[in-house]
This record gives structure tokens, C-alpha cells and sequence, in this order.
């Protein structure tokens, strides 16, 4: 009896071990670098993207040091320094890297690891994907850009300062590759609302002075800066340059509102996070990227500083702060 006794048990330990094993494999540390480009360290808008991340993975199954270890990398928007970092994510091999904005995910592109992007404007024309619908590569995610974007930027700033007639579009043509989409559909809108946008190519605090001195000198002058990490990382700058020069400004990127620009049109960037944990809990289950399609905005939002406002003596029109999303006092 204890012989039979001793076989049934080993019998029934051996059919439990490939369940135990399967369990443990199921809860294995996956690792995950996420690049965050045009950020630095403890960015206010970068931790509020982040915690939209890690709070949709949590639900997703995925906790943070139990079955997932999140690399976070702070590069800023240096060119130079996005790469260095990238490099070193490379090396490191993980299993998926999410990366943040144009540069960061273009300095990732010879990996063959794995990549979910965000806040990415024009992934077919930086070459990151070879259509929308099957990228085809190791890389899908999430696309910020909206070509028509260009002519809203226009519109709310000729309704909110109806006396503009002359805007620069400010960018980097080395991050914004893509600005001229952004560009051509302000021109296009501009031709109904009798406005002129000019194109204001920047790529140092220079060229940006010199544009907001060329603007301020003029009657009905105003500024359009695009979601571009090249003019969010000089938001400071460009904030103070606005007041100085008591000039109307709207900018694409949410960090602009907080830290004292007038407007802000931009789609929701907490919302592409949760949307981009999904693509991370889909491809460490087993998906492949090239089999996930490149997904556009599906939320814009406005925000409107009135302070920002108050500082050039503009008064807003009460129907177009009715319409925002967030007013800041």
C-alpha cells in the first residue's frame, strides 16, 4: 500500500508540474525601457503620462516589481543625447520598448527589439512604419498628428485675438520633419479668414528670439508652435517671449497651458498612454507589432490660460472659454 501510495503521489506531483511551471512562466519580470523623448527628469507632464501608463497596465494585469519592470530614461529633446540613451537601451535588450516622440523612436529604428511609439506625428514619413493599417516592421503605436490641426490652431487664435493677421508657425525642421502637413493646412484656412501664415524654420534660442522680435514689430502679429520636442523643450523661452512681446499665442502640446502659454489645442496625451499600455499588454502576450495598426487621435482638447490672457490685455471671448477643456485662472 505505501509503495502504491508513493507512485500515486509522484503520479499526481508530475501532472502538477507543467501547470506550476506554465504559472511561473505567466508571471515572469518582463522588462520594459520607455525612452521618454523631449522630457527631462521629473517633468510634470512626463510623471502625469506615465502614471496614465502604469494605471492602465495595472488594470491590464501588469504591477510595476511583481511581473514588470519599467526602465524609465529622461534624455531631453538633445538629439545628440536621445541617441546616447538609445544606444544604451539597446544594449540593455529588453523585452518592448515604449518610446515618446519622432527622435526618440527614429534613434531606436535599427533595434530589432520590439517598440510601441507615442505622441509620434508622421510614422509612414519618418519611415517607422510602411502603412498605418500593417506596419509592417517591429515598431507600431500611437500618431499624434492631424494635418488639419494646422488650420484649427488658426482658427482659435484668429478667434480668440480677432485682430491677428500675421502668424508665424514656429518648428524644428530637424524634429518636425513633419511640420509642413501642420503648415500646409494652416495656409489653407488662412485663405478664408484673411489671414498670412509665415513658416518660421528654428533650431536654437536665436532663431526663436528673432521670430517673436520680427512678430512683435508688426500690427496683428501671433504664434503658432507646433508639437514639436524641439519648441516644447524651449516652452519657457517662448512663453516669456509671448508676454514681452504682449503677442497671441497657441501652441500644440499640453505642457504650454501649465507653464503660462495662452492656448493650447493638442490631442489627449494621457489617453494615448492607456491606449499604448494596451499594444504593451498585447505584444508581451505574445503579439507581433507589425500585426498591430498604427492608430491616430481619438481626443483633442483646449485649454485656455486667462492669466496668460490678462498679461497682453486680451480679452477673451466668453463662448470660445465656454468651449474649453481646461481653464486656467
Amino acid at each position: 500500500m505505501r509503495r502504491r501510495e508513493f507512485i500515486t503521489f509522484l503520479g499526481s506531483a508530475g501532472a502538477l508540474w507543467p501547470f506550476a511551471a506554465n504559472a511561473q512562466k505567466r508571471e515572469q519580470m518582463r522588462r520594459v525601457a520607455v525612452l521618454l523623448g523631449g522630457l527631462e527628469f521629473g517633468d510634470a507632464s512626463g510623471q502625469a503620462e506615465i502614471a496614465a501608463f502604469e494605471e492602465r497596465l495595472k488594470e491590464l494585469g501588469w504591477t510595476r516589481g511583481q511581473n514588470i519592470d519599467l526602465d524609465y530614461h529622461w534624455p531631453g529633446a538633445e538629439t545628440a543625447r536621445v541617441r546616447a540613451v538609445a544606444d544604451e537601451i539597446v544594449a540593455a535588450h529588453p523585452d518592448l520598448v515604449l518610446s515618446r516622440s519622432t527622435p526618440a523612436t527614429a534613434a531606436l529604428m535599427r533595434a530589432s527589439l520590439p517598440i510601441v511609439f507615442v505622441l509620434v506625428a508622421d510614422p509612414m514619413g519618418s519611415g517607422f512604419v510602411q502603412n498605418l493599417g500593417h506596419p509592417g516592421f517591429n515598431l507600431t503605436g500611437f500618431s499624434t498628428f492631424e494635418s488639419s490641426a494646422g488650420g484649427k490652431w488658426l482658427a482659435l487664435l484668429k478667434e480668440a485675438a480677432p485682430k491677428v493677421s500675421r502668424i508665424a508657425l514656429l518648428f524644428n525642421p530637424e524634429t518636425a520633419p513633419f511640420a509642413e502637413g501642420y503648415l500646409h493646412s494652416a495656409r489653407a484656412a488662412a485663405q478664408t479668414l484673411g489671414v498670412a501664415v509665415i513658416s518660421v524654420p528654428c533650431s536654437n534660442d536665436a532663431d526663436i528670439q528673432g521670430a517673436f522680435t520680427a512678430r512683435g514689430r508688426e500690427k496683428g502679429g501671433g504664434i503658432i508652435g507646433i508639437a514639436d520636442t524641439f519648441i516644447a523643450d524651449h516652452s519657457d523661452l517662448i512663453i516669456a517671449l509671448a508676454a514681452h512681446h504682449r503677442l497671441p499665442a497657441i501652441y500644440g502640446n499640453p505642457i504650454f497651458a501649465r507653464s503660462g502659454g495662452l492656448m493650447v489645442y493638442s490631442p489627449d496625451y494621457a489617453a494615448i498612454y492607456r491606449r499604448a499600455a494596451g499594444y504593451v499588454d498585447r505584444i508581451l502576450r505574445g503579439a507581433r507589432p507589425a500585426e498591430l495598426p498604427v492608430q491616430e487621435p481619438e481626443k483633442f482638447t483646449l485649454s485656455i490660460n486667462l492669466k496668460a490672457a490678462r498679461a497682453i490685455g486680451l480679452n477673451l471671448p466668453k463662448t470660445l472659454v465656454a468651449r474649453a477643456d481646461e481653464v486656467i485662472e
